[in-house]
């Protein structure tokens, strides 16, 4: 009756919980991960829809159980909070480098939630681009010992600066405020697949214990919200 009520039944028997499972085991073993994304990015970059001038950089928070309420009575030793504005986050941080054009997602790594975003920043660079797009958790990355040399970070100002900002009587504050406008509609393309991944797909909370585990199924996520994200241009392509 659930498989009606799925229409899944035109598709035969349906794999188990062992089956999936030896089936996650070999992608981890075999980092399929990894090649899932590169290979949904090489597709996508031979329709046009991947560029390499610009990167912006992100990262959020993913909650992981805190109850000790478990077999080892105990957190997950990998999983730490982190601090948002007032509140405390217990869990890992998902960074990605997206296509400063399309929002398409090229890099992915995990962390544990306390991890600073900035000692990430330039991890998530594919190393042709030119450009490099982060808020104000960024600033400091290109002077950071792994900087790339031929690429130019644009950072946001910090809100508090922002706000002293005199627009209405000052000609150049009025300048800077409308560029970092521009700087924020350029990184607001990389909070797009995080919605994807929370909203359409429901990944609110790590499924598994421990980063390696979770790192591999968010790549795997990302390398989805990126043929969800281009699935109307493909489909057109297509046709």
């Amino acid at each position: 009756m659930y498989r009606e009520f799925a229409q899944l039944s035109p598709f035969g028997r349906l794999p188990d919980e062992s089956t999936i499972l030896r089936f996650r085991h070999r992608l981890e073993k075999h980092k399929l991960a990894e090649r899932i994304l590169a290979t949904v990015n090489e597709l996508l970059e031979q329709r046009g829809l991947l560029l390499k001038a610009g990167t912006a950089v992100d990262a959020t928070l993913i909650a992981a159980p805190s109850s000790t309420k478990n077999k080892d009575r105990a957190r997950d030793p990998q999983m730490h909070s982190s601090k948002k504005g007032n509140e405390w986050h217990f869990g890992m941080k998902a960074h990605i480098g997206v296509d400063a054009d399309s929002g398409l997602v090229h890099t992915v790594c995990g962390t544990s939630g306390n991890v600073s975003d900035v000692t990430q920043g330039n991890s998530l660079l594919h190393g042709q681009e030119t450009d490099a797009y982060g808020d104000a958790g960024y600033r400091g990355a290109d002077h950071r010992p792994e900087a790339q040399t031929g690429c130019k970070w644009h950072i946001a100002m910090r809100p508090g600066k922002r706000k002293q900002l005199d627009t209405e009587n000052k000609l150049v504050d009025a300048l800077i405020d409308k560029v970092e406008q521009i700087k924020a509609k350029i990184r607001a393309k990389v909070e797009h697949p995080f919605r994807v991944i929370k909203c359409q797909f429901g990944f609110k909370q790590v499924r598994y214990r421990g980063l390696m585990k979770n790192t591999l199924q968010i790549k795997t996520l990302f390398a989805l919200s990126n043929l969800w994200m281009a699935r109307h241009k493909l489909m057109a392509a297509q046709a």
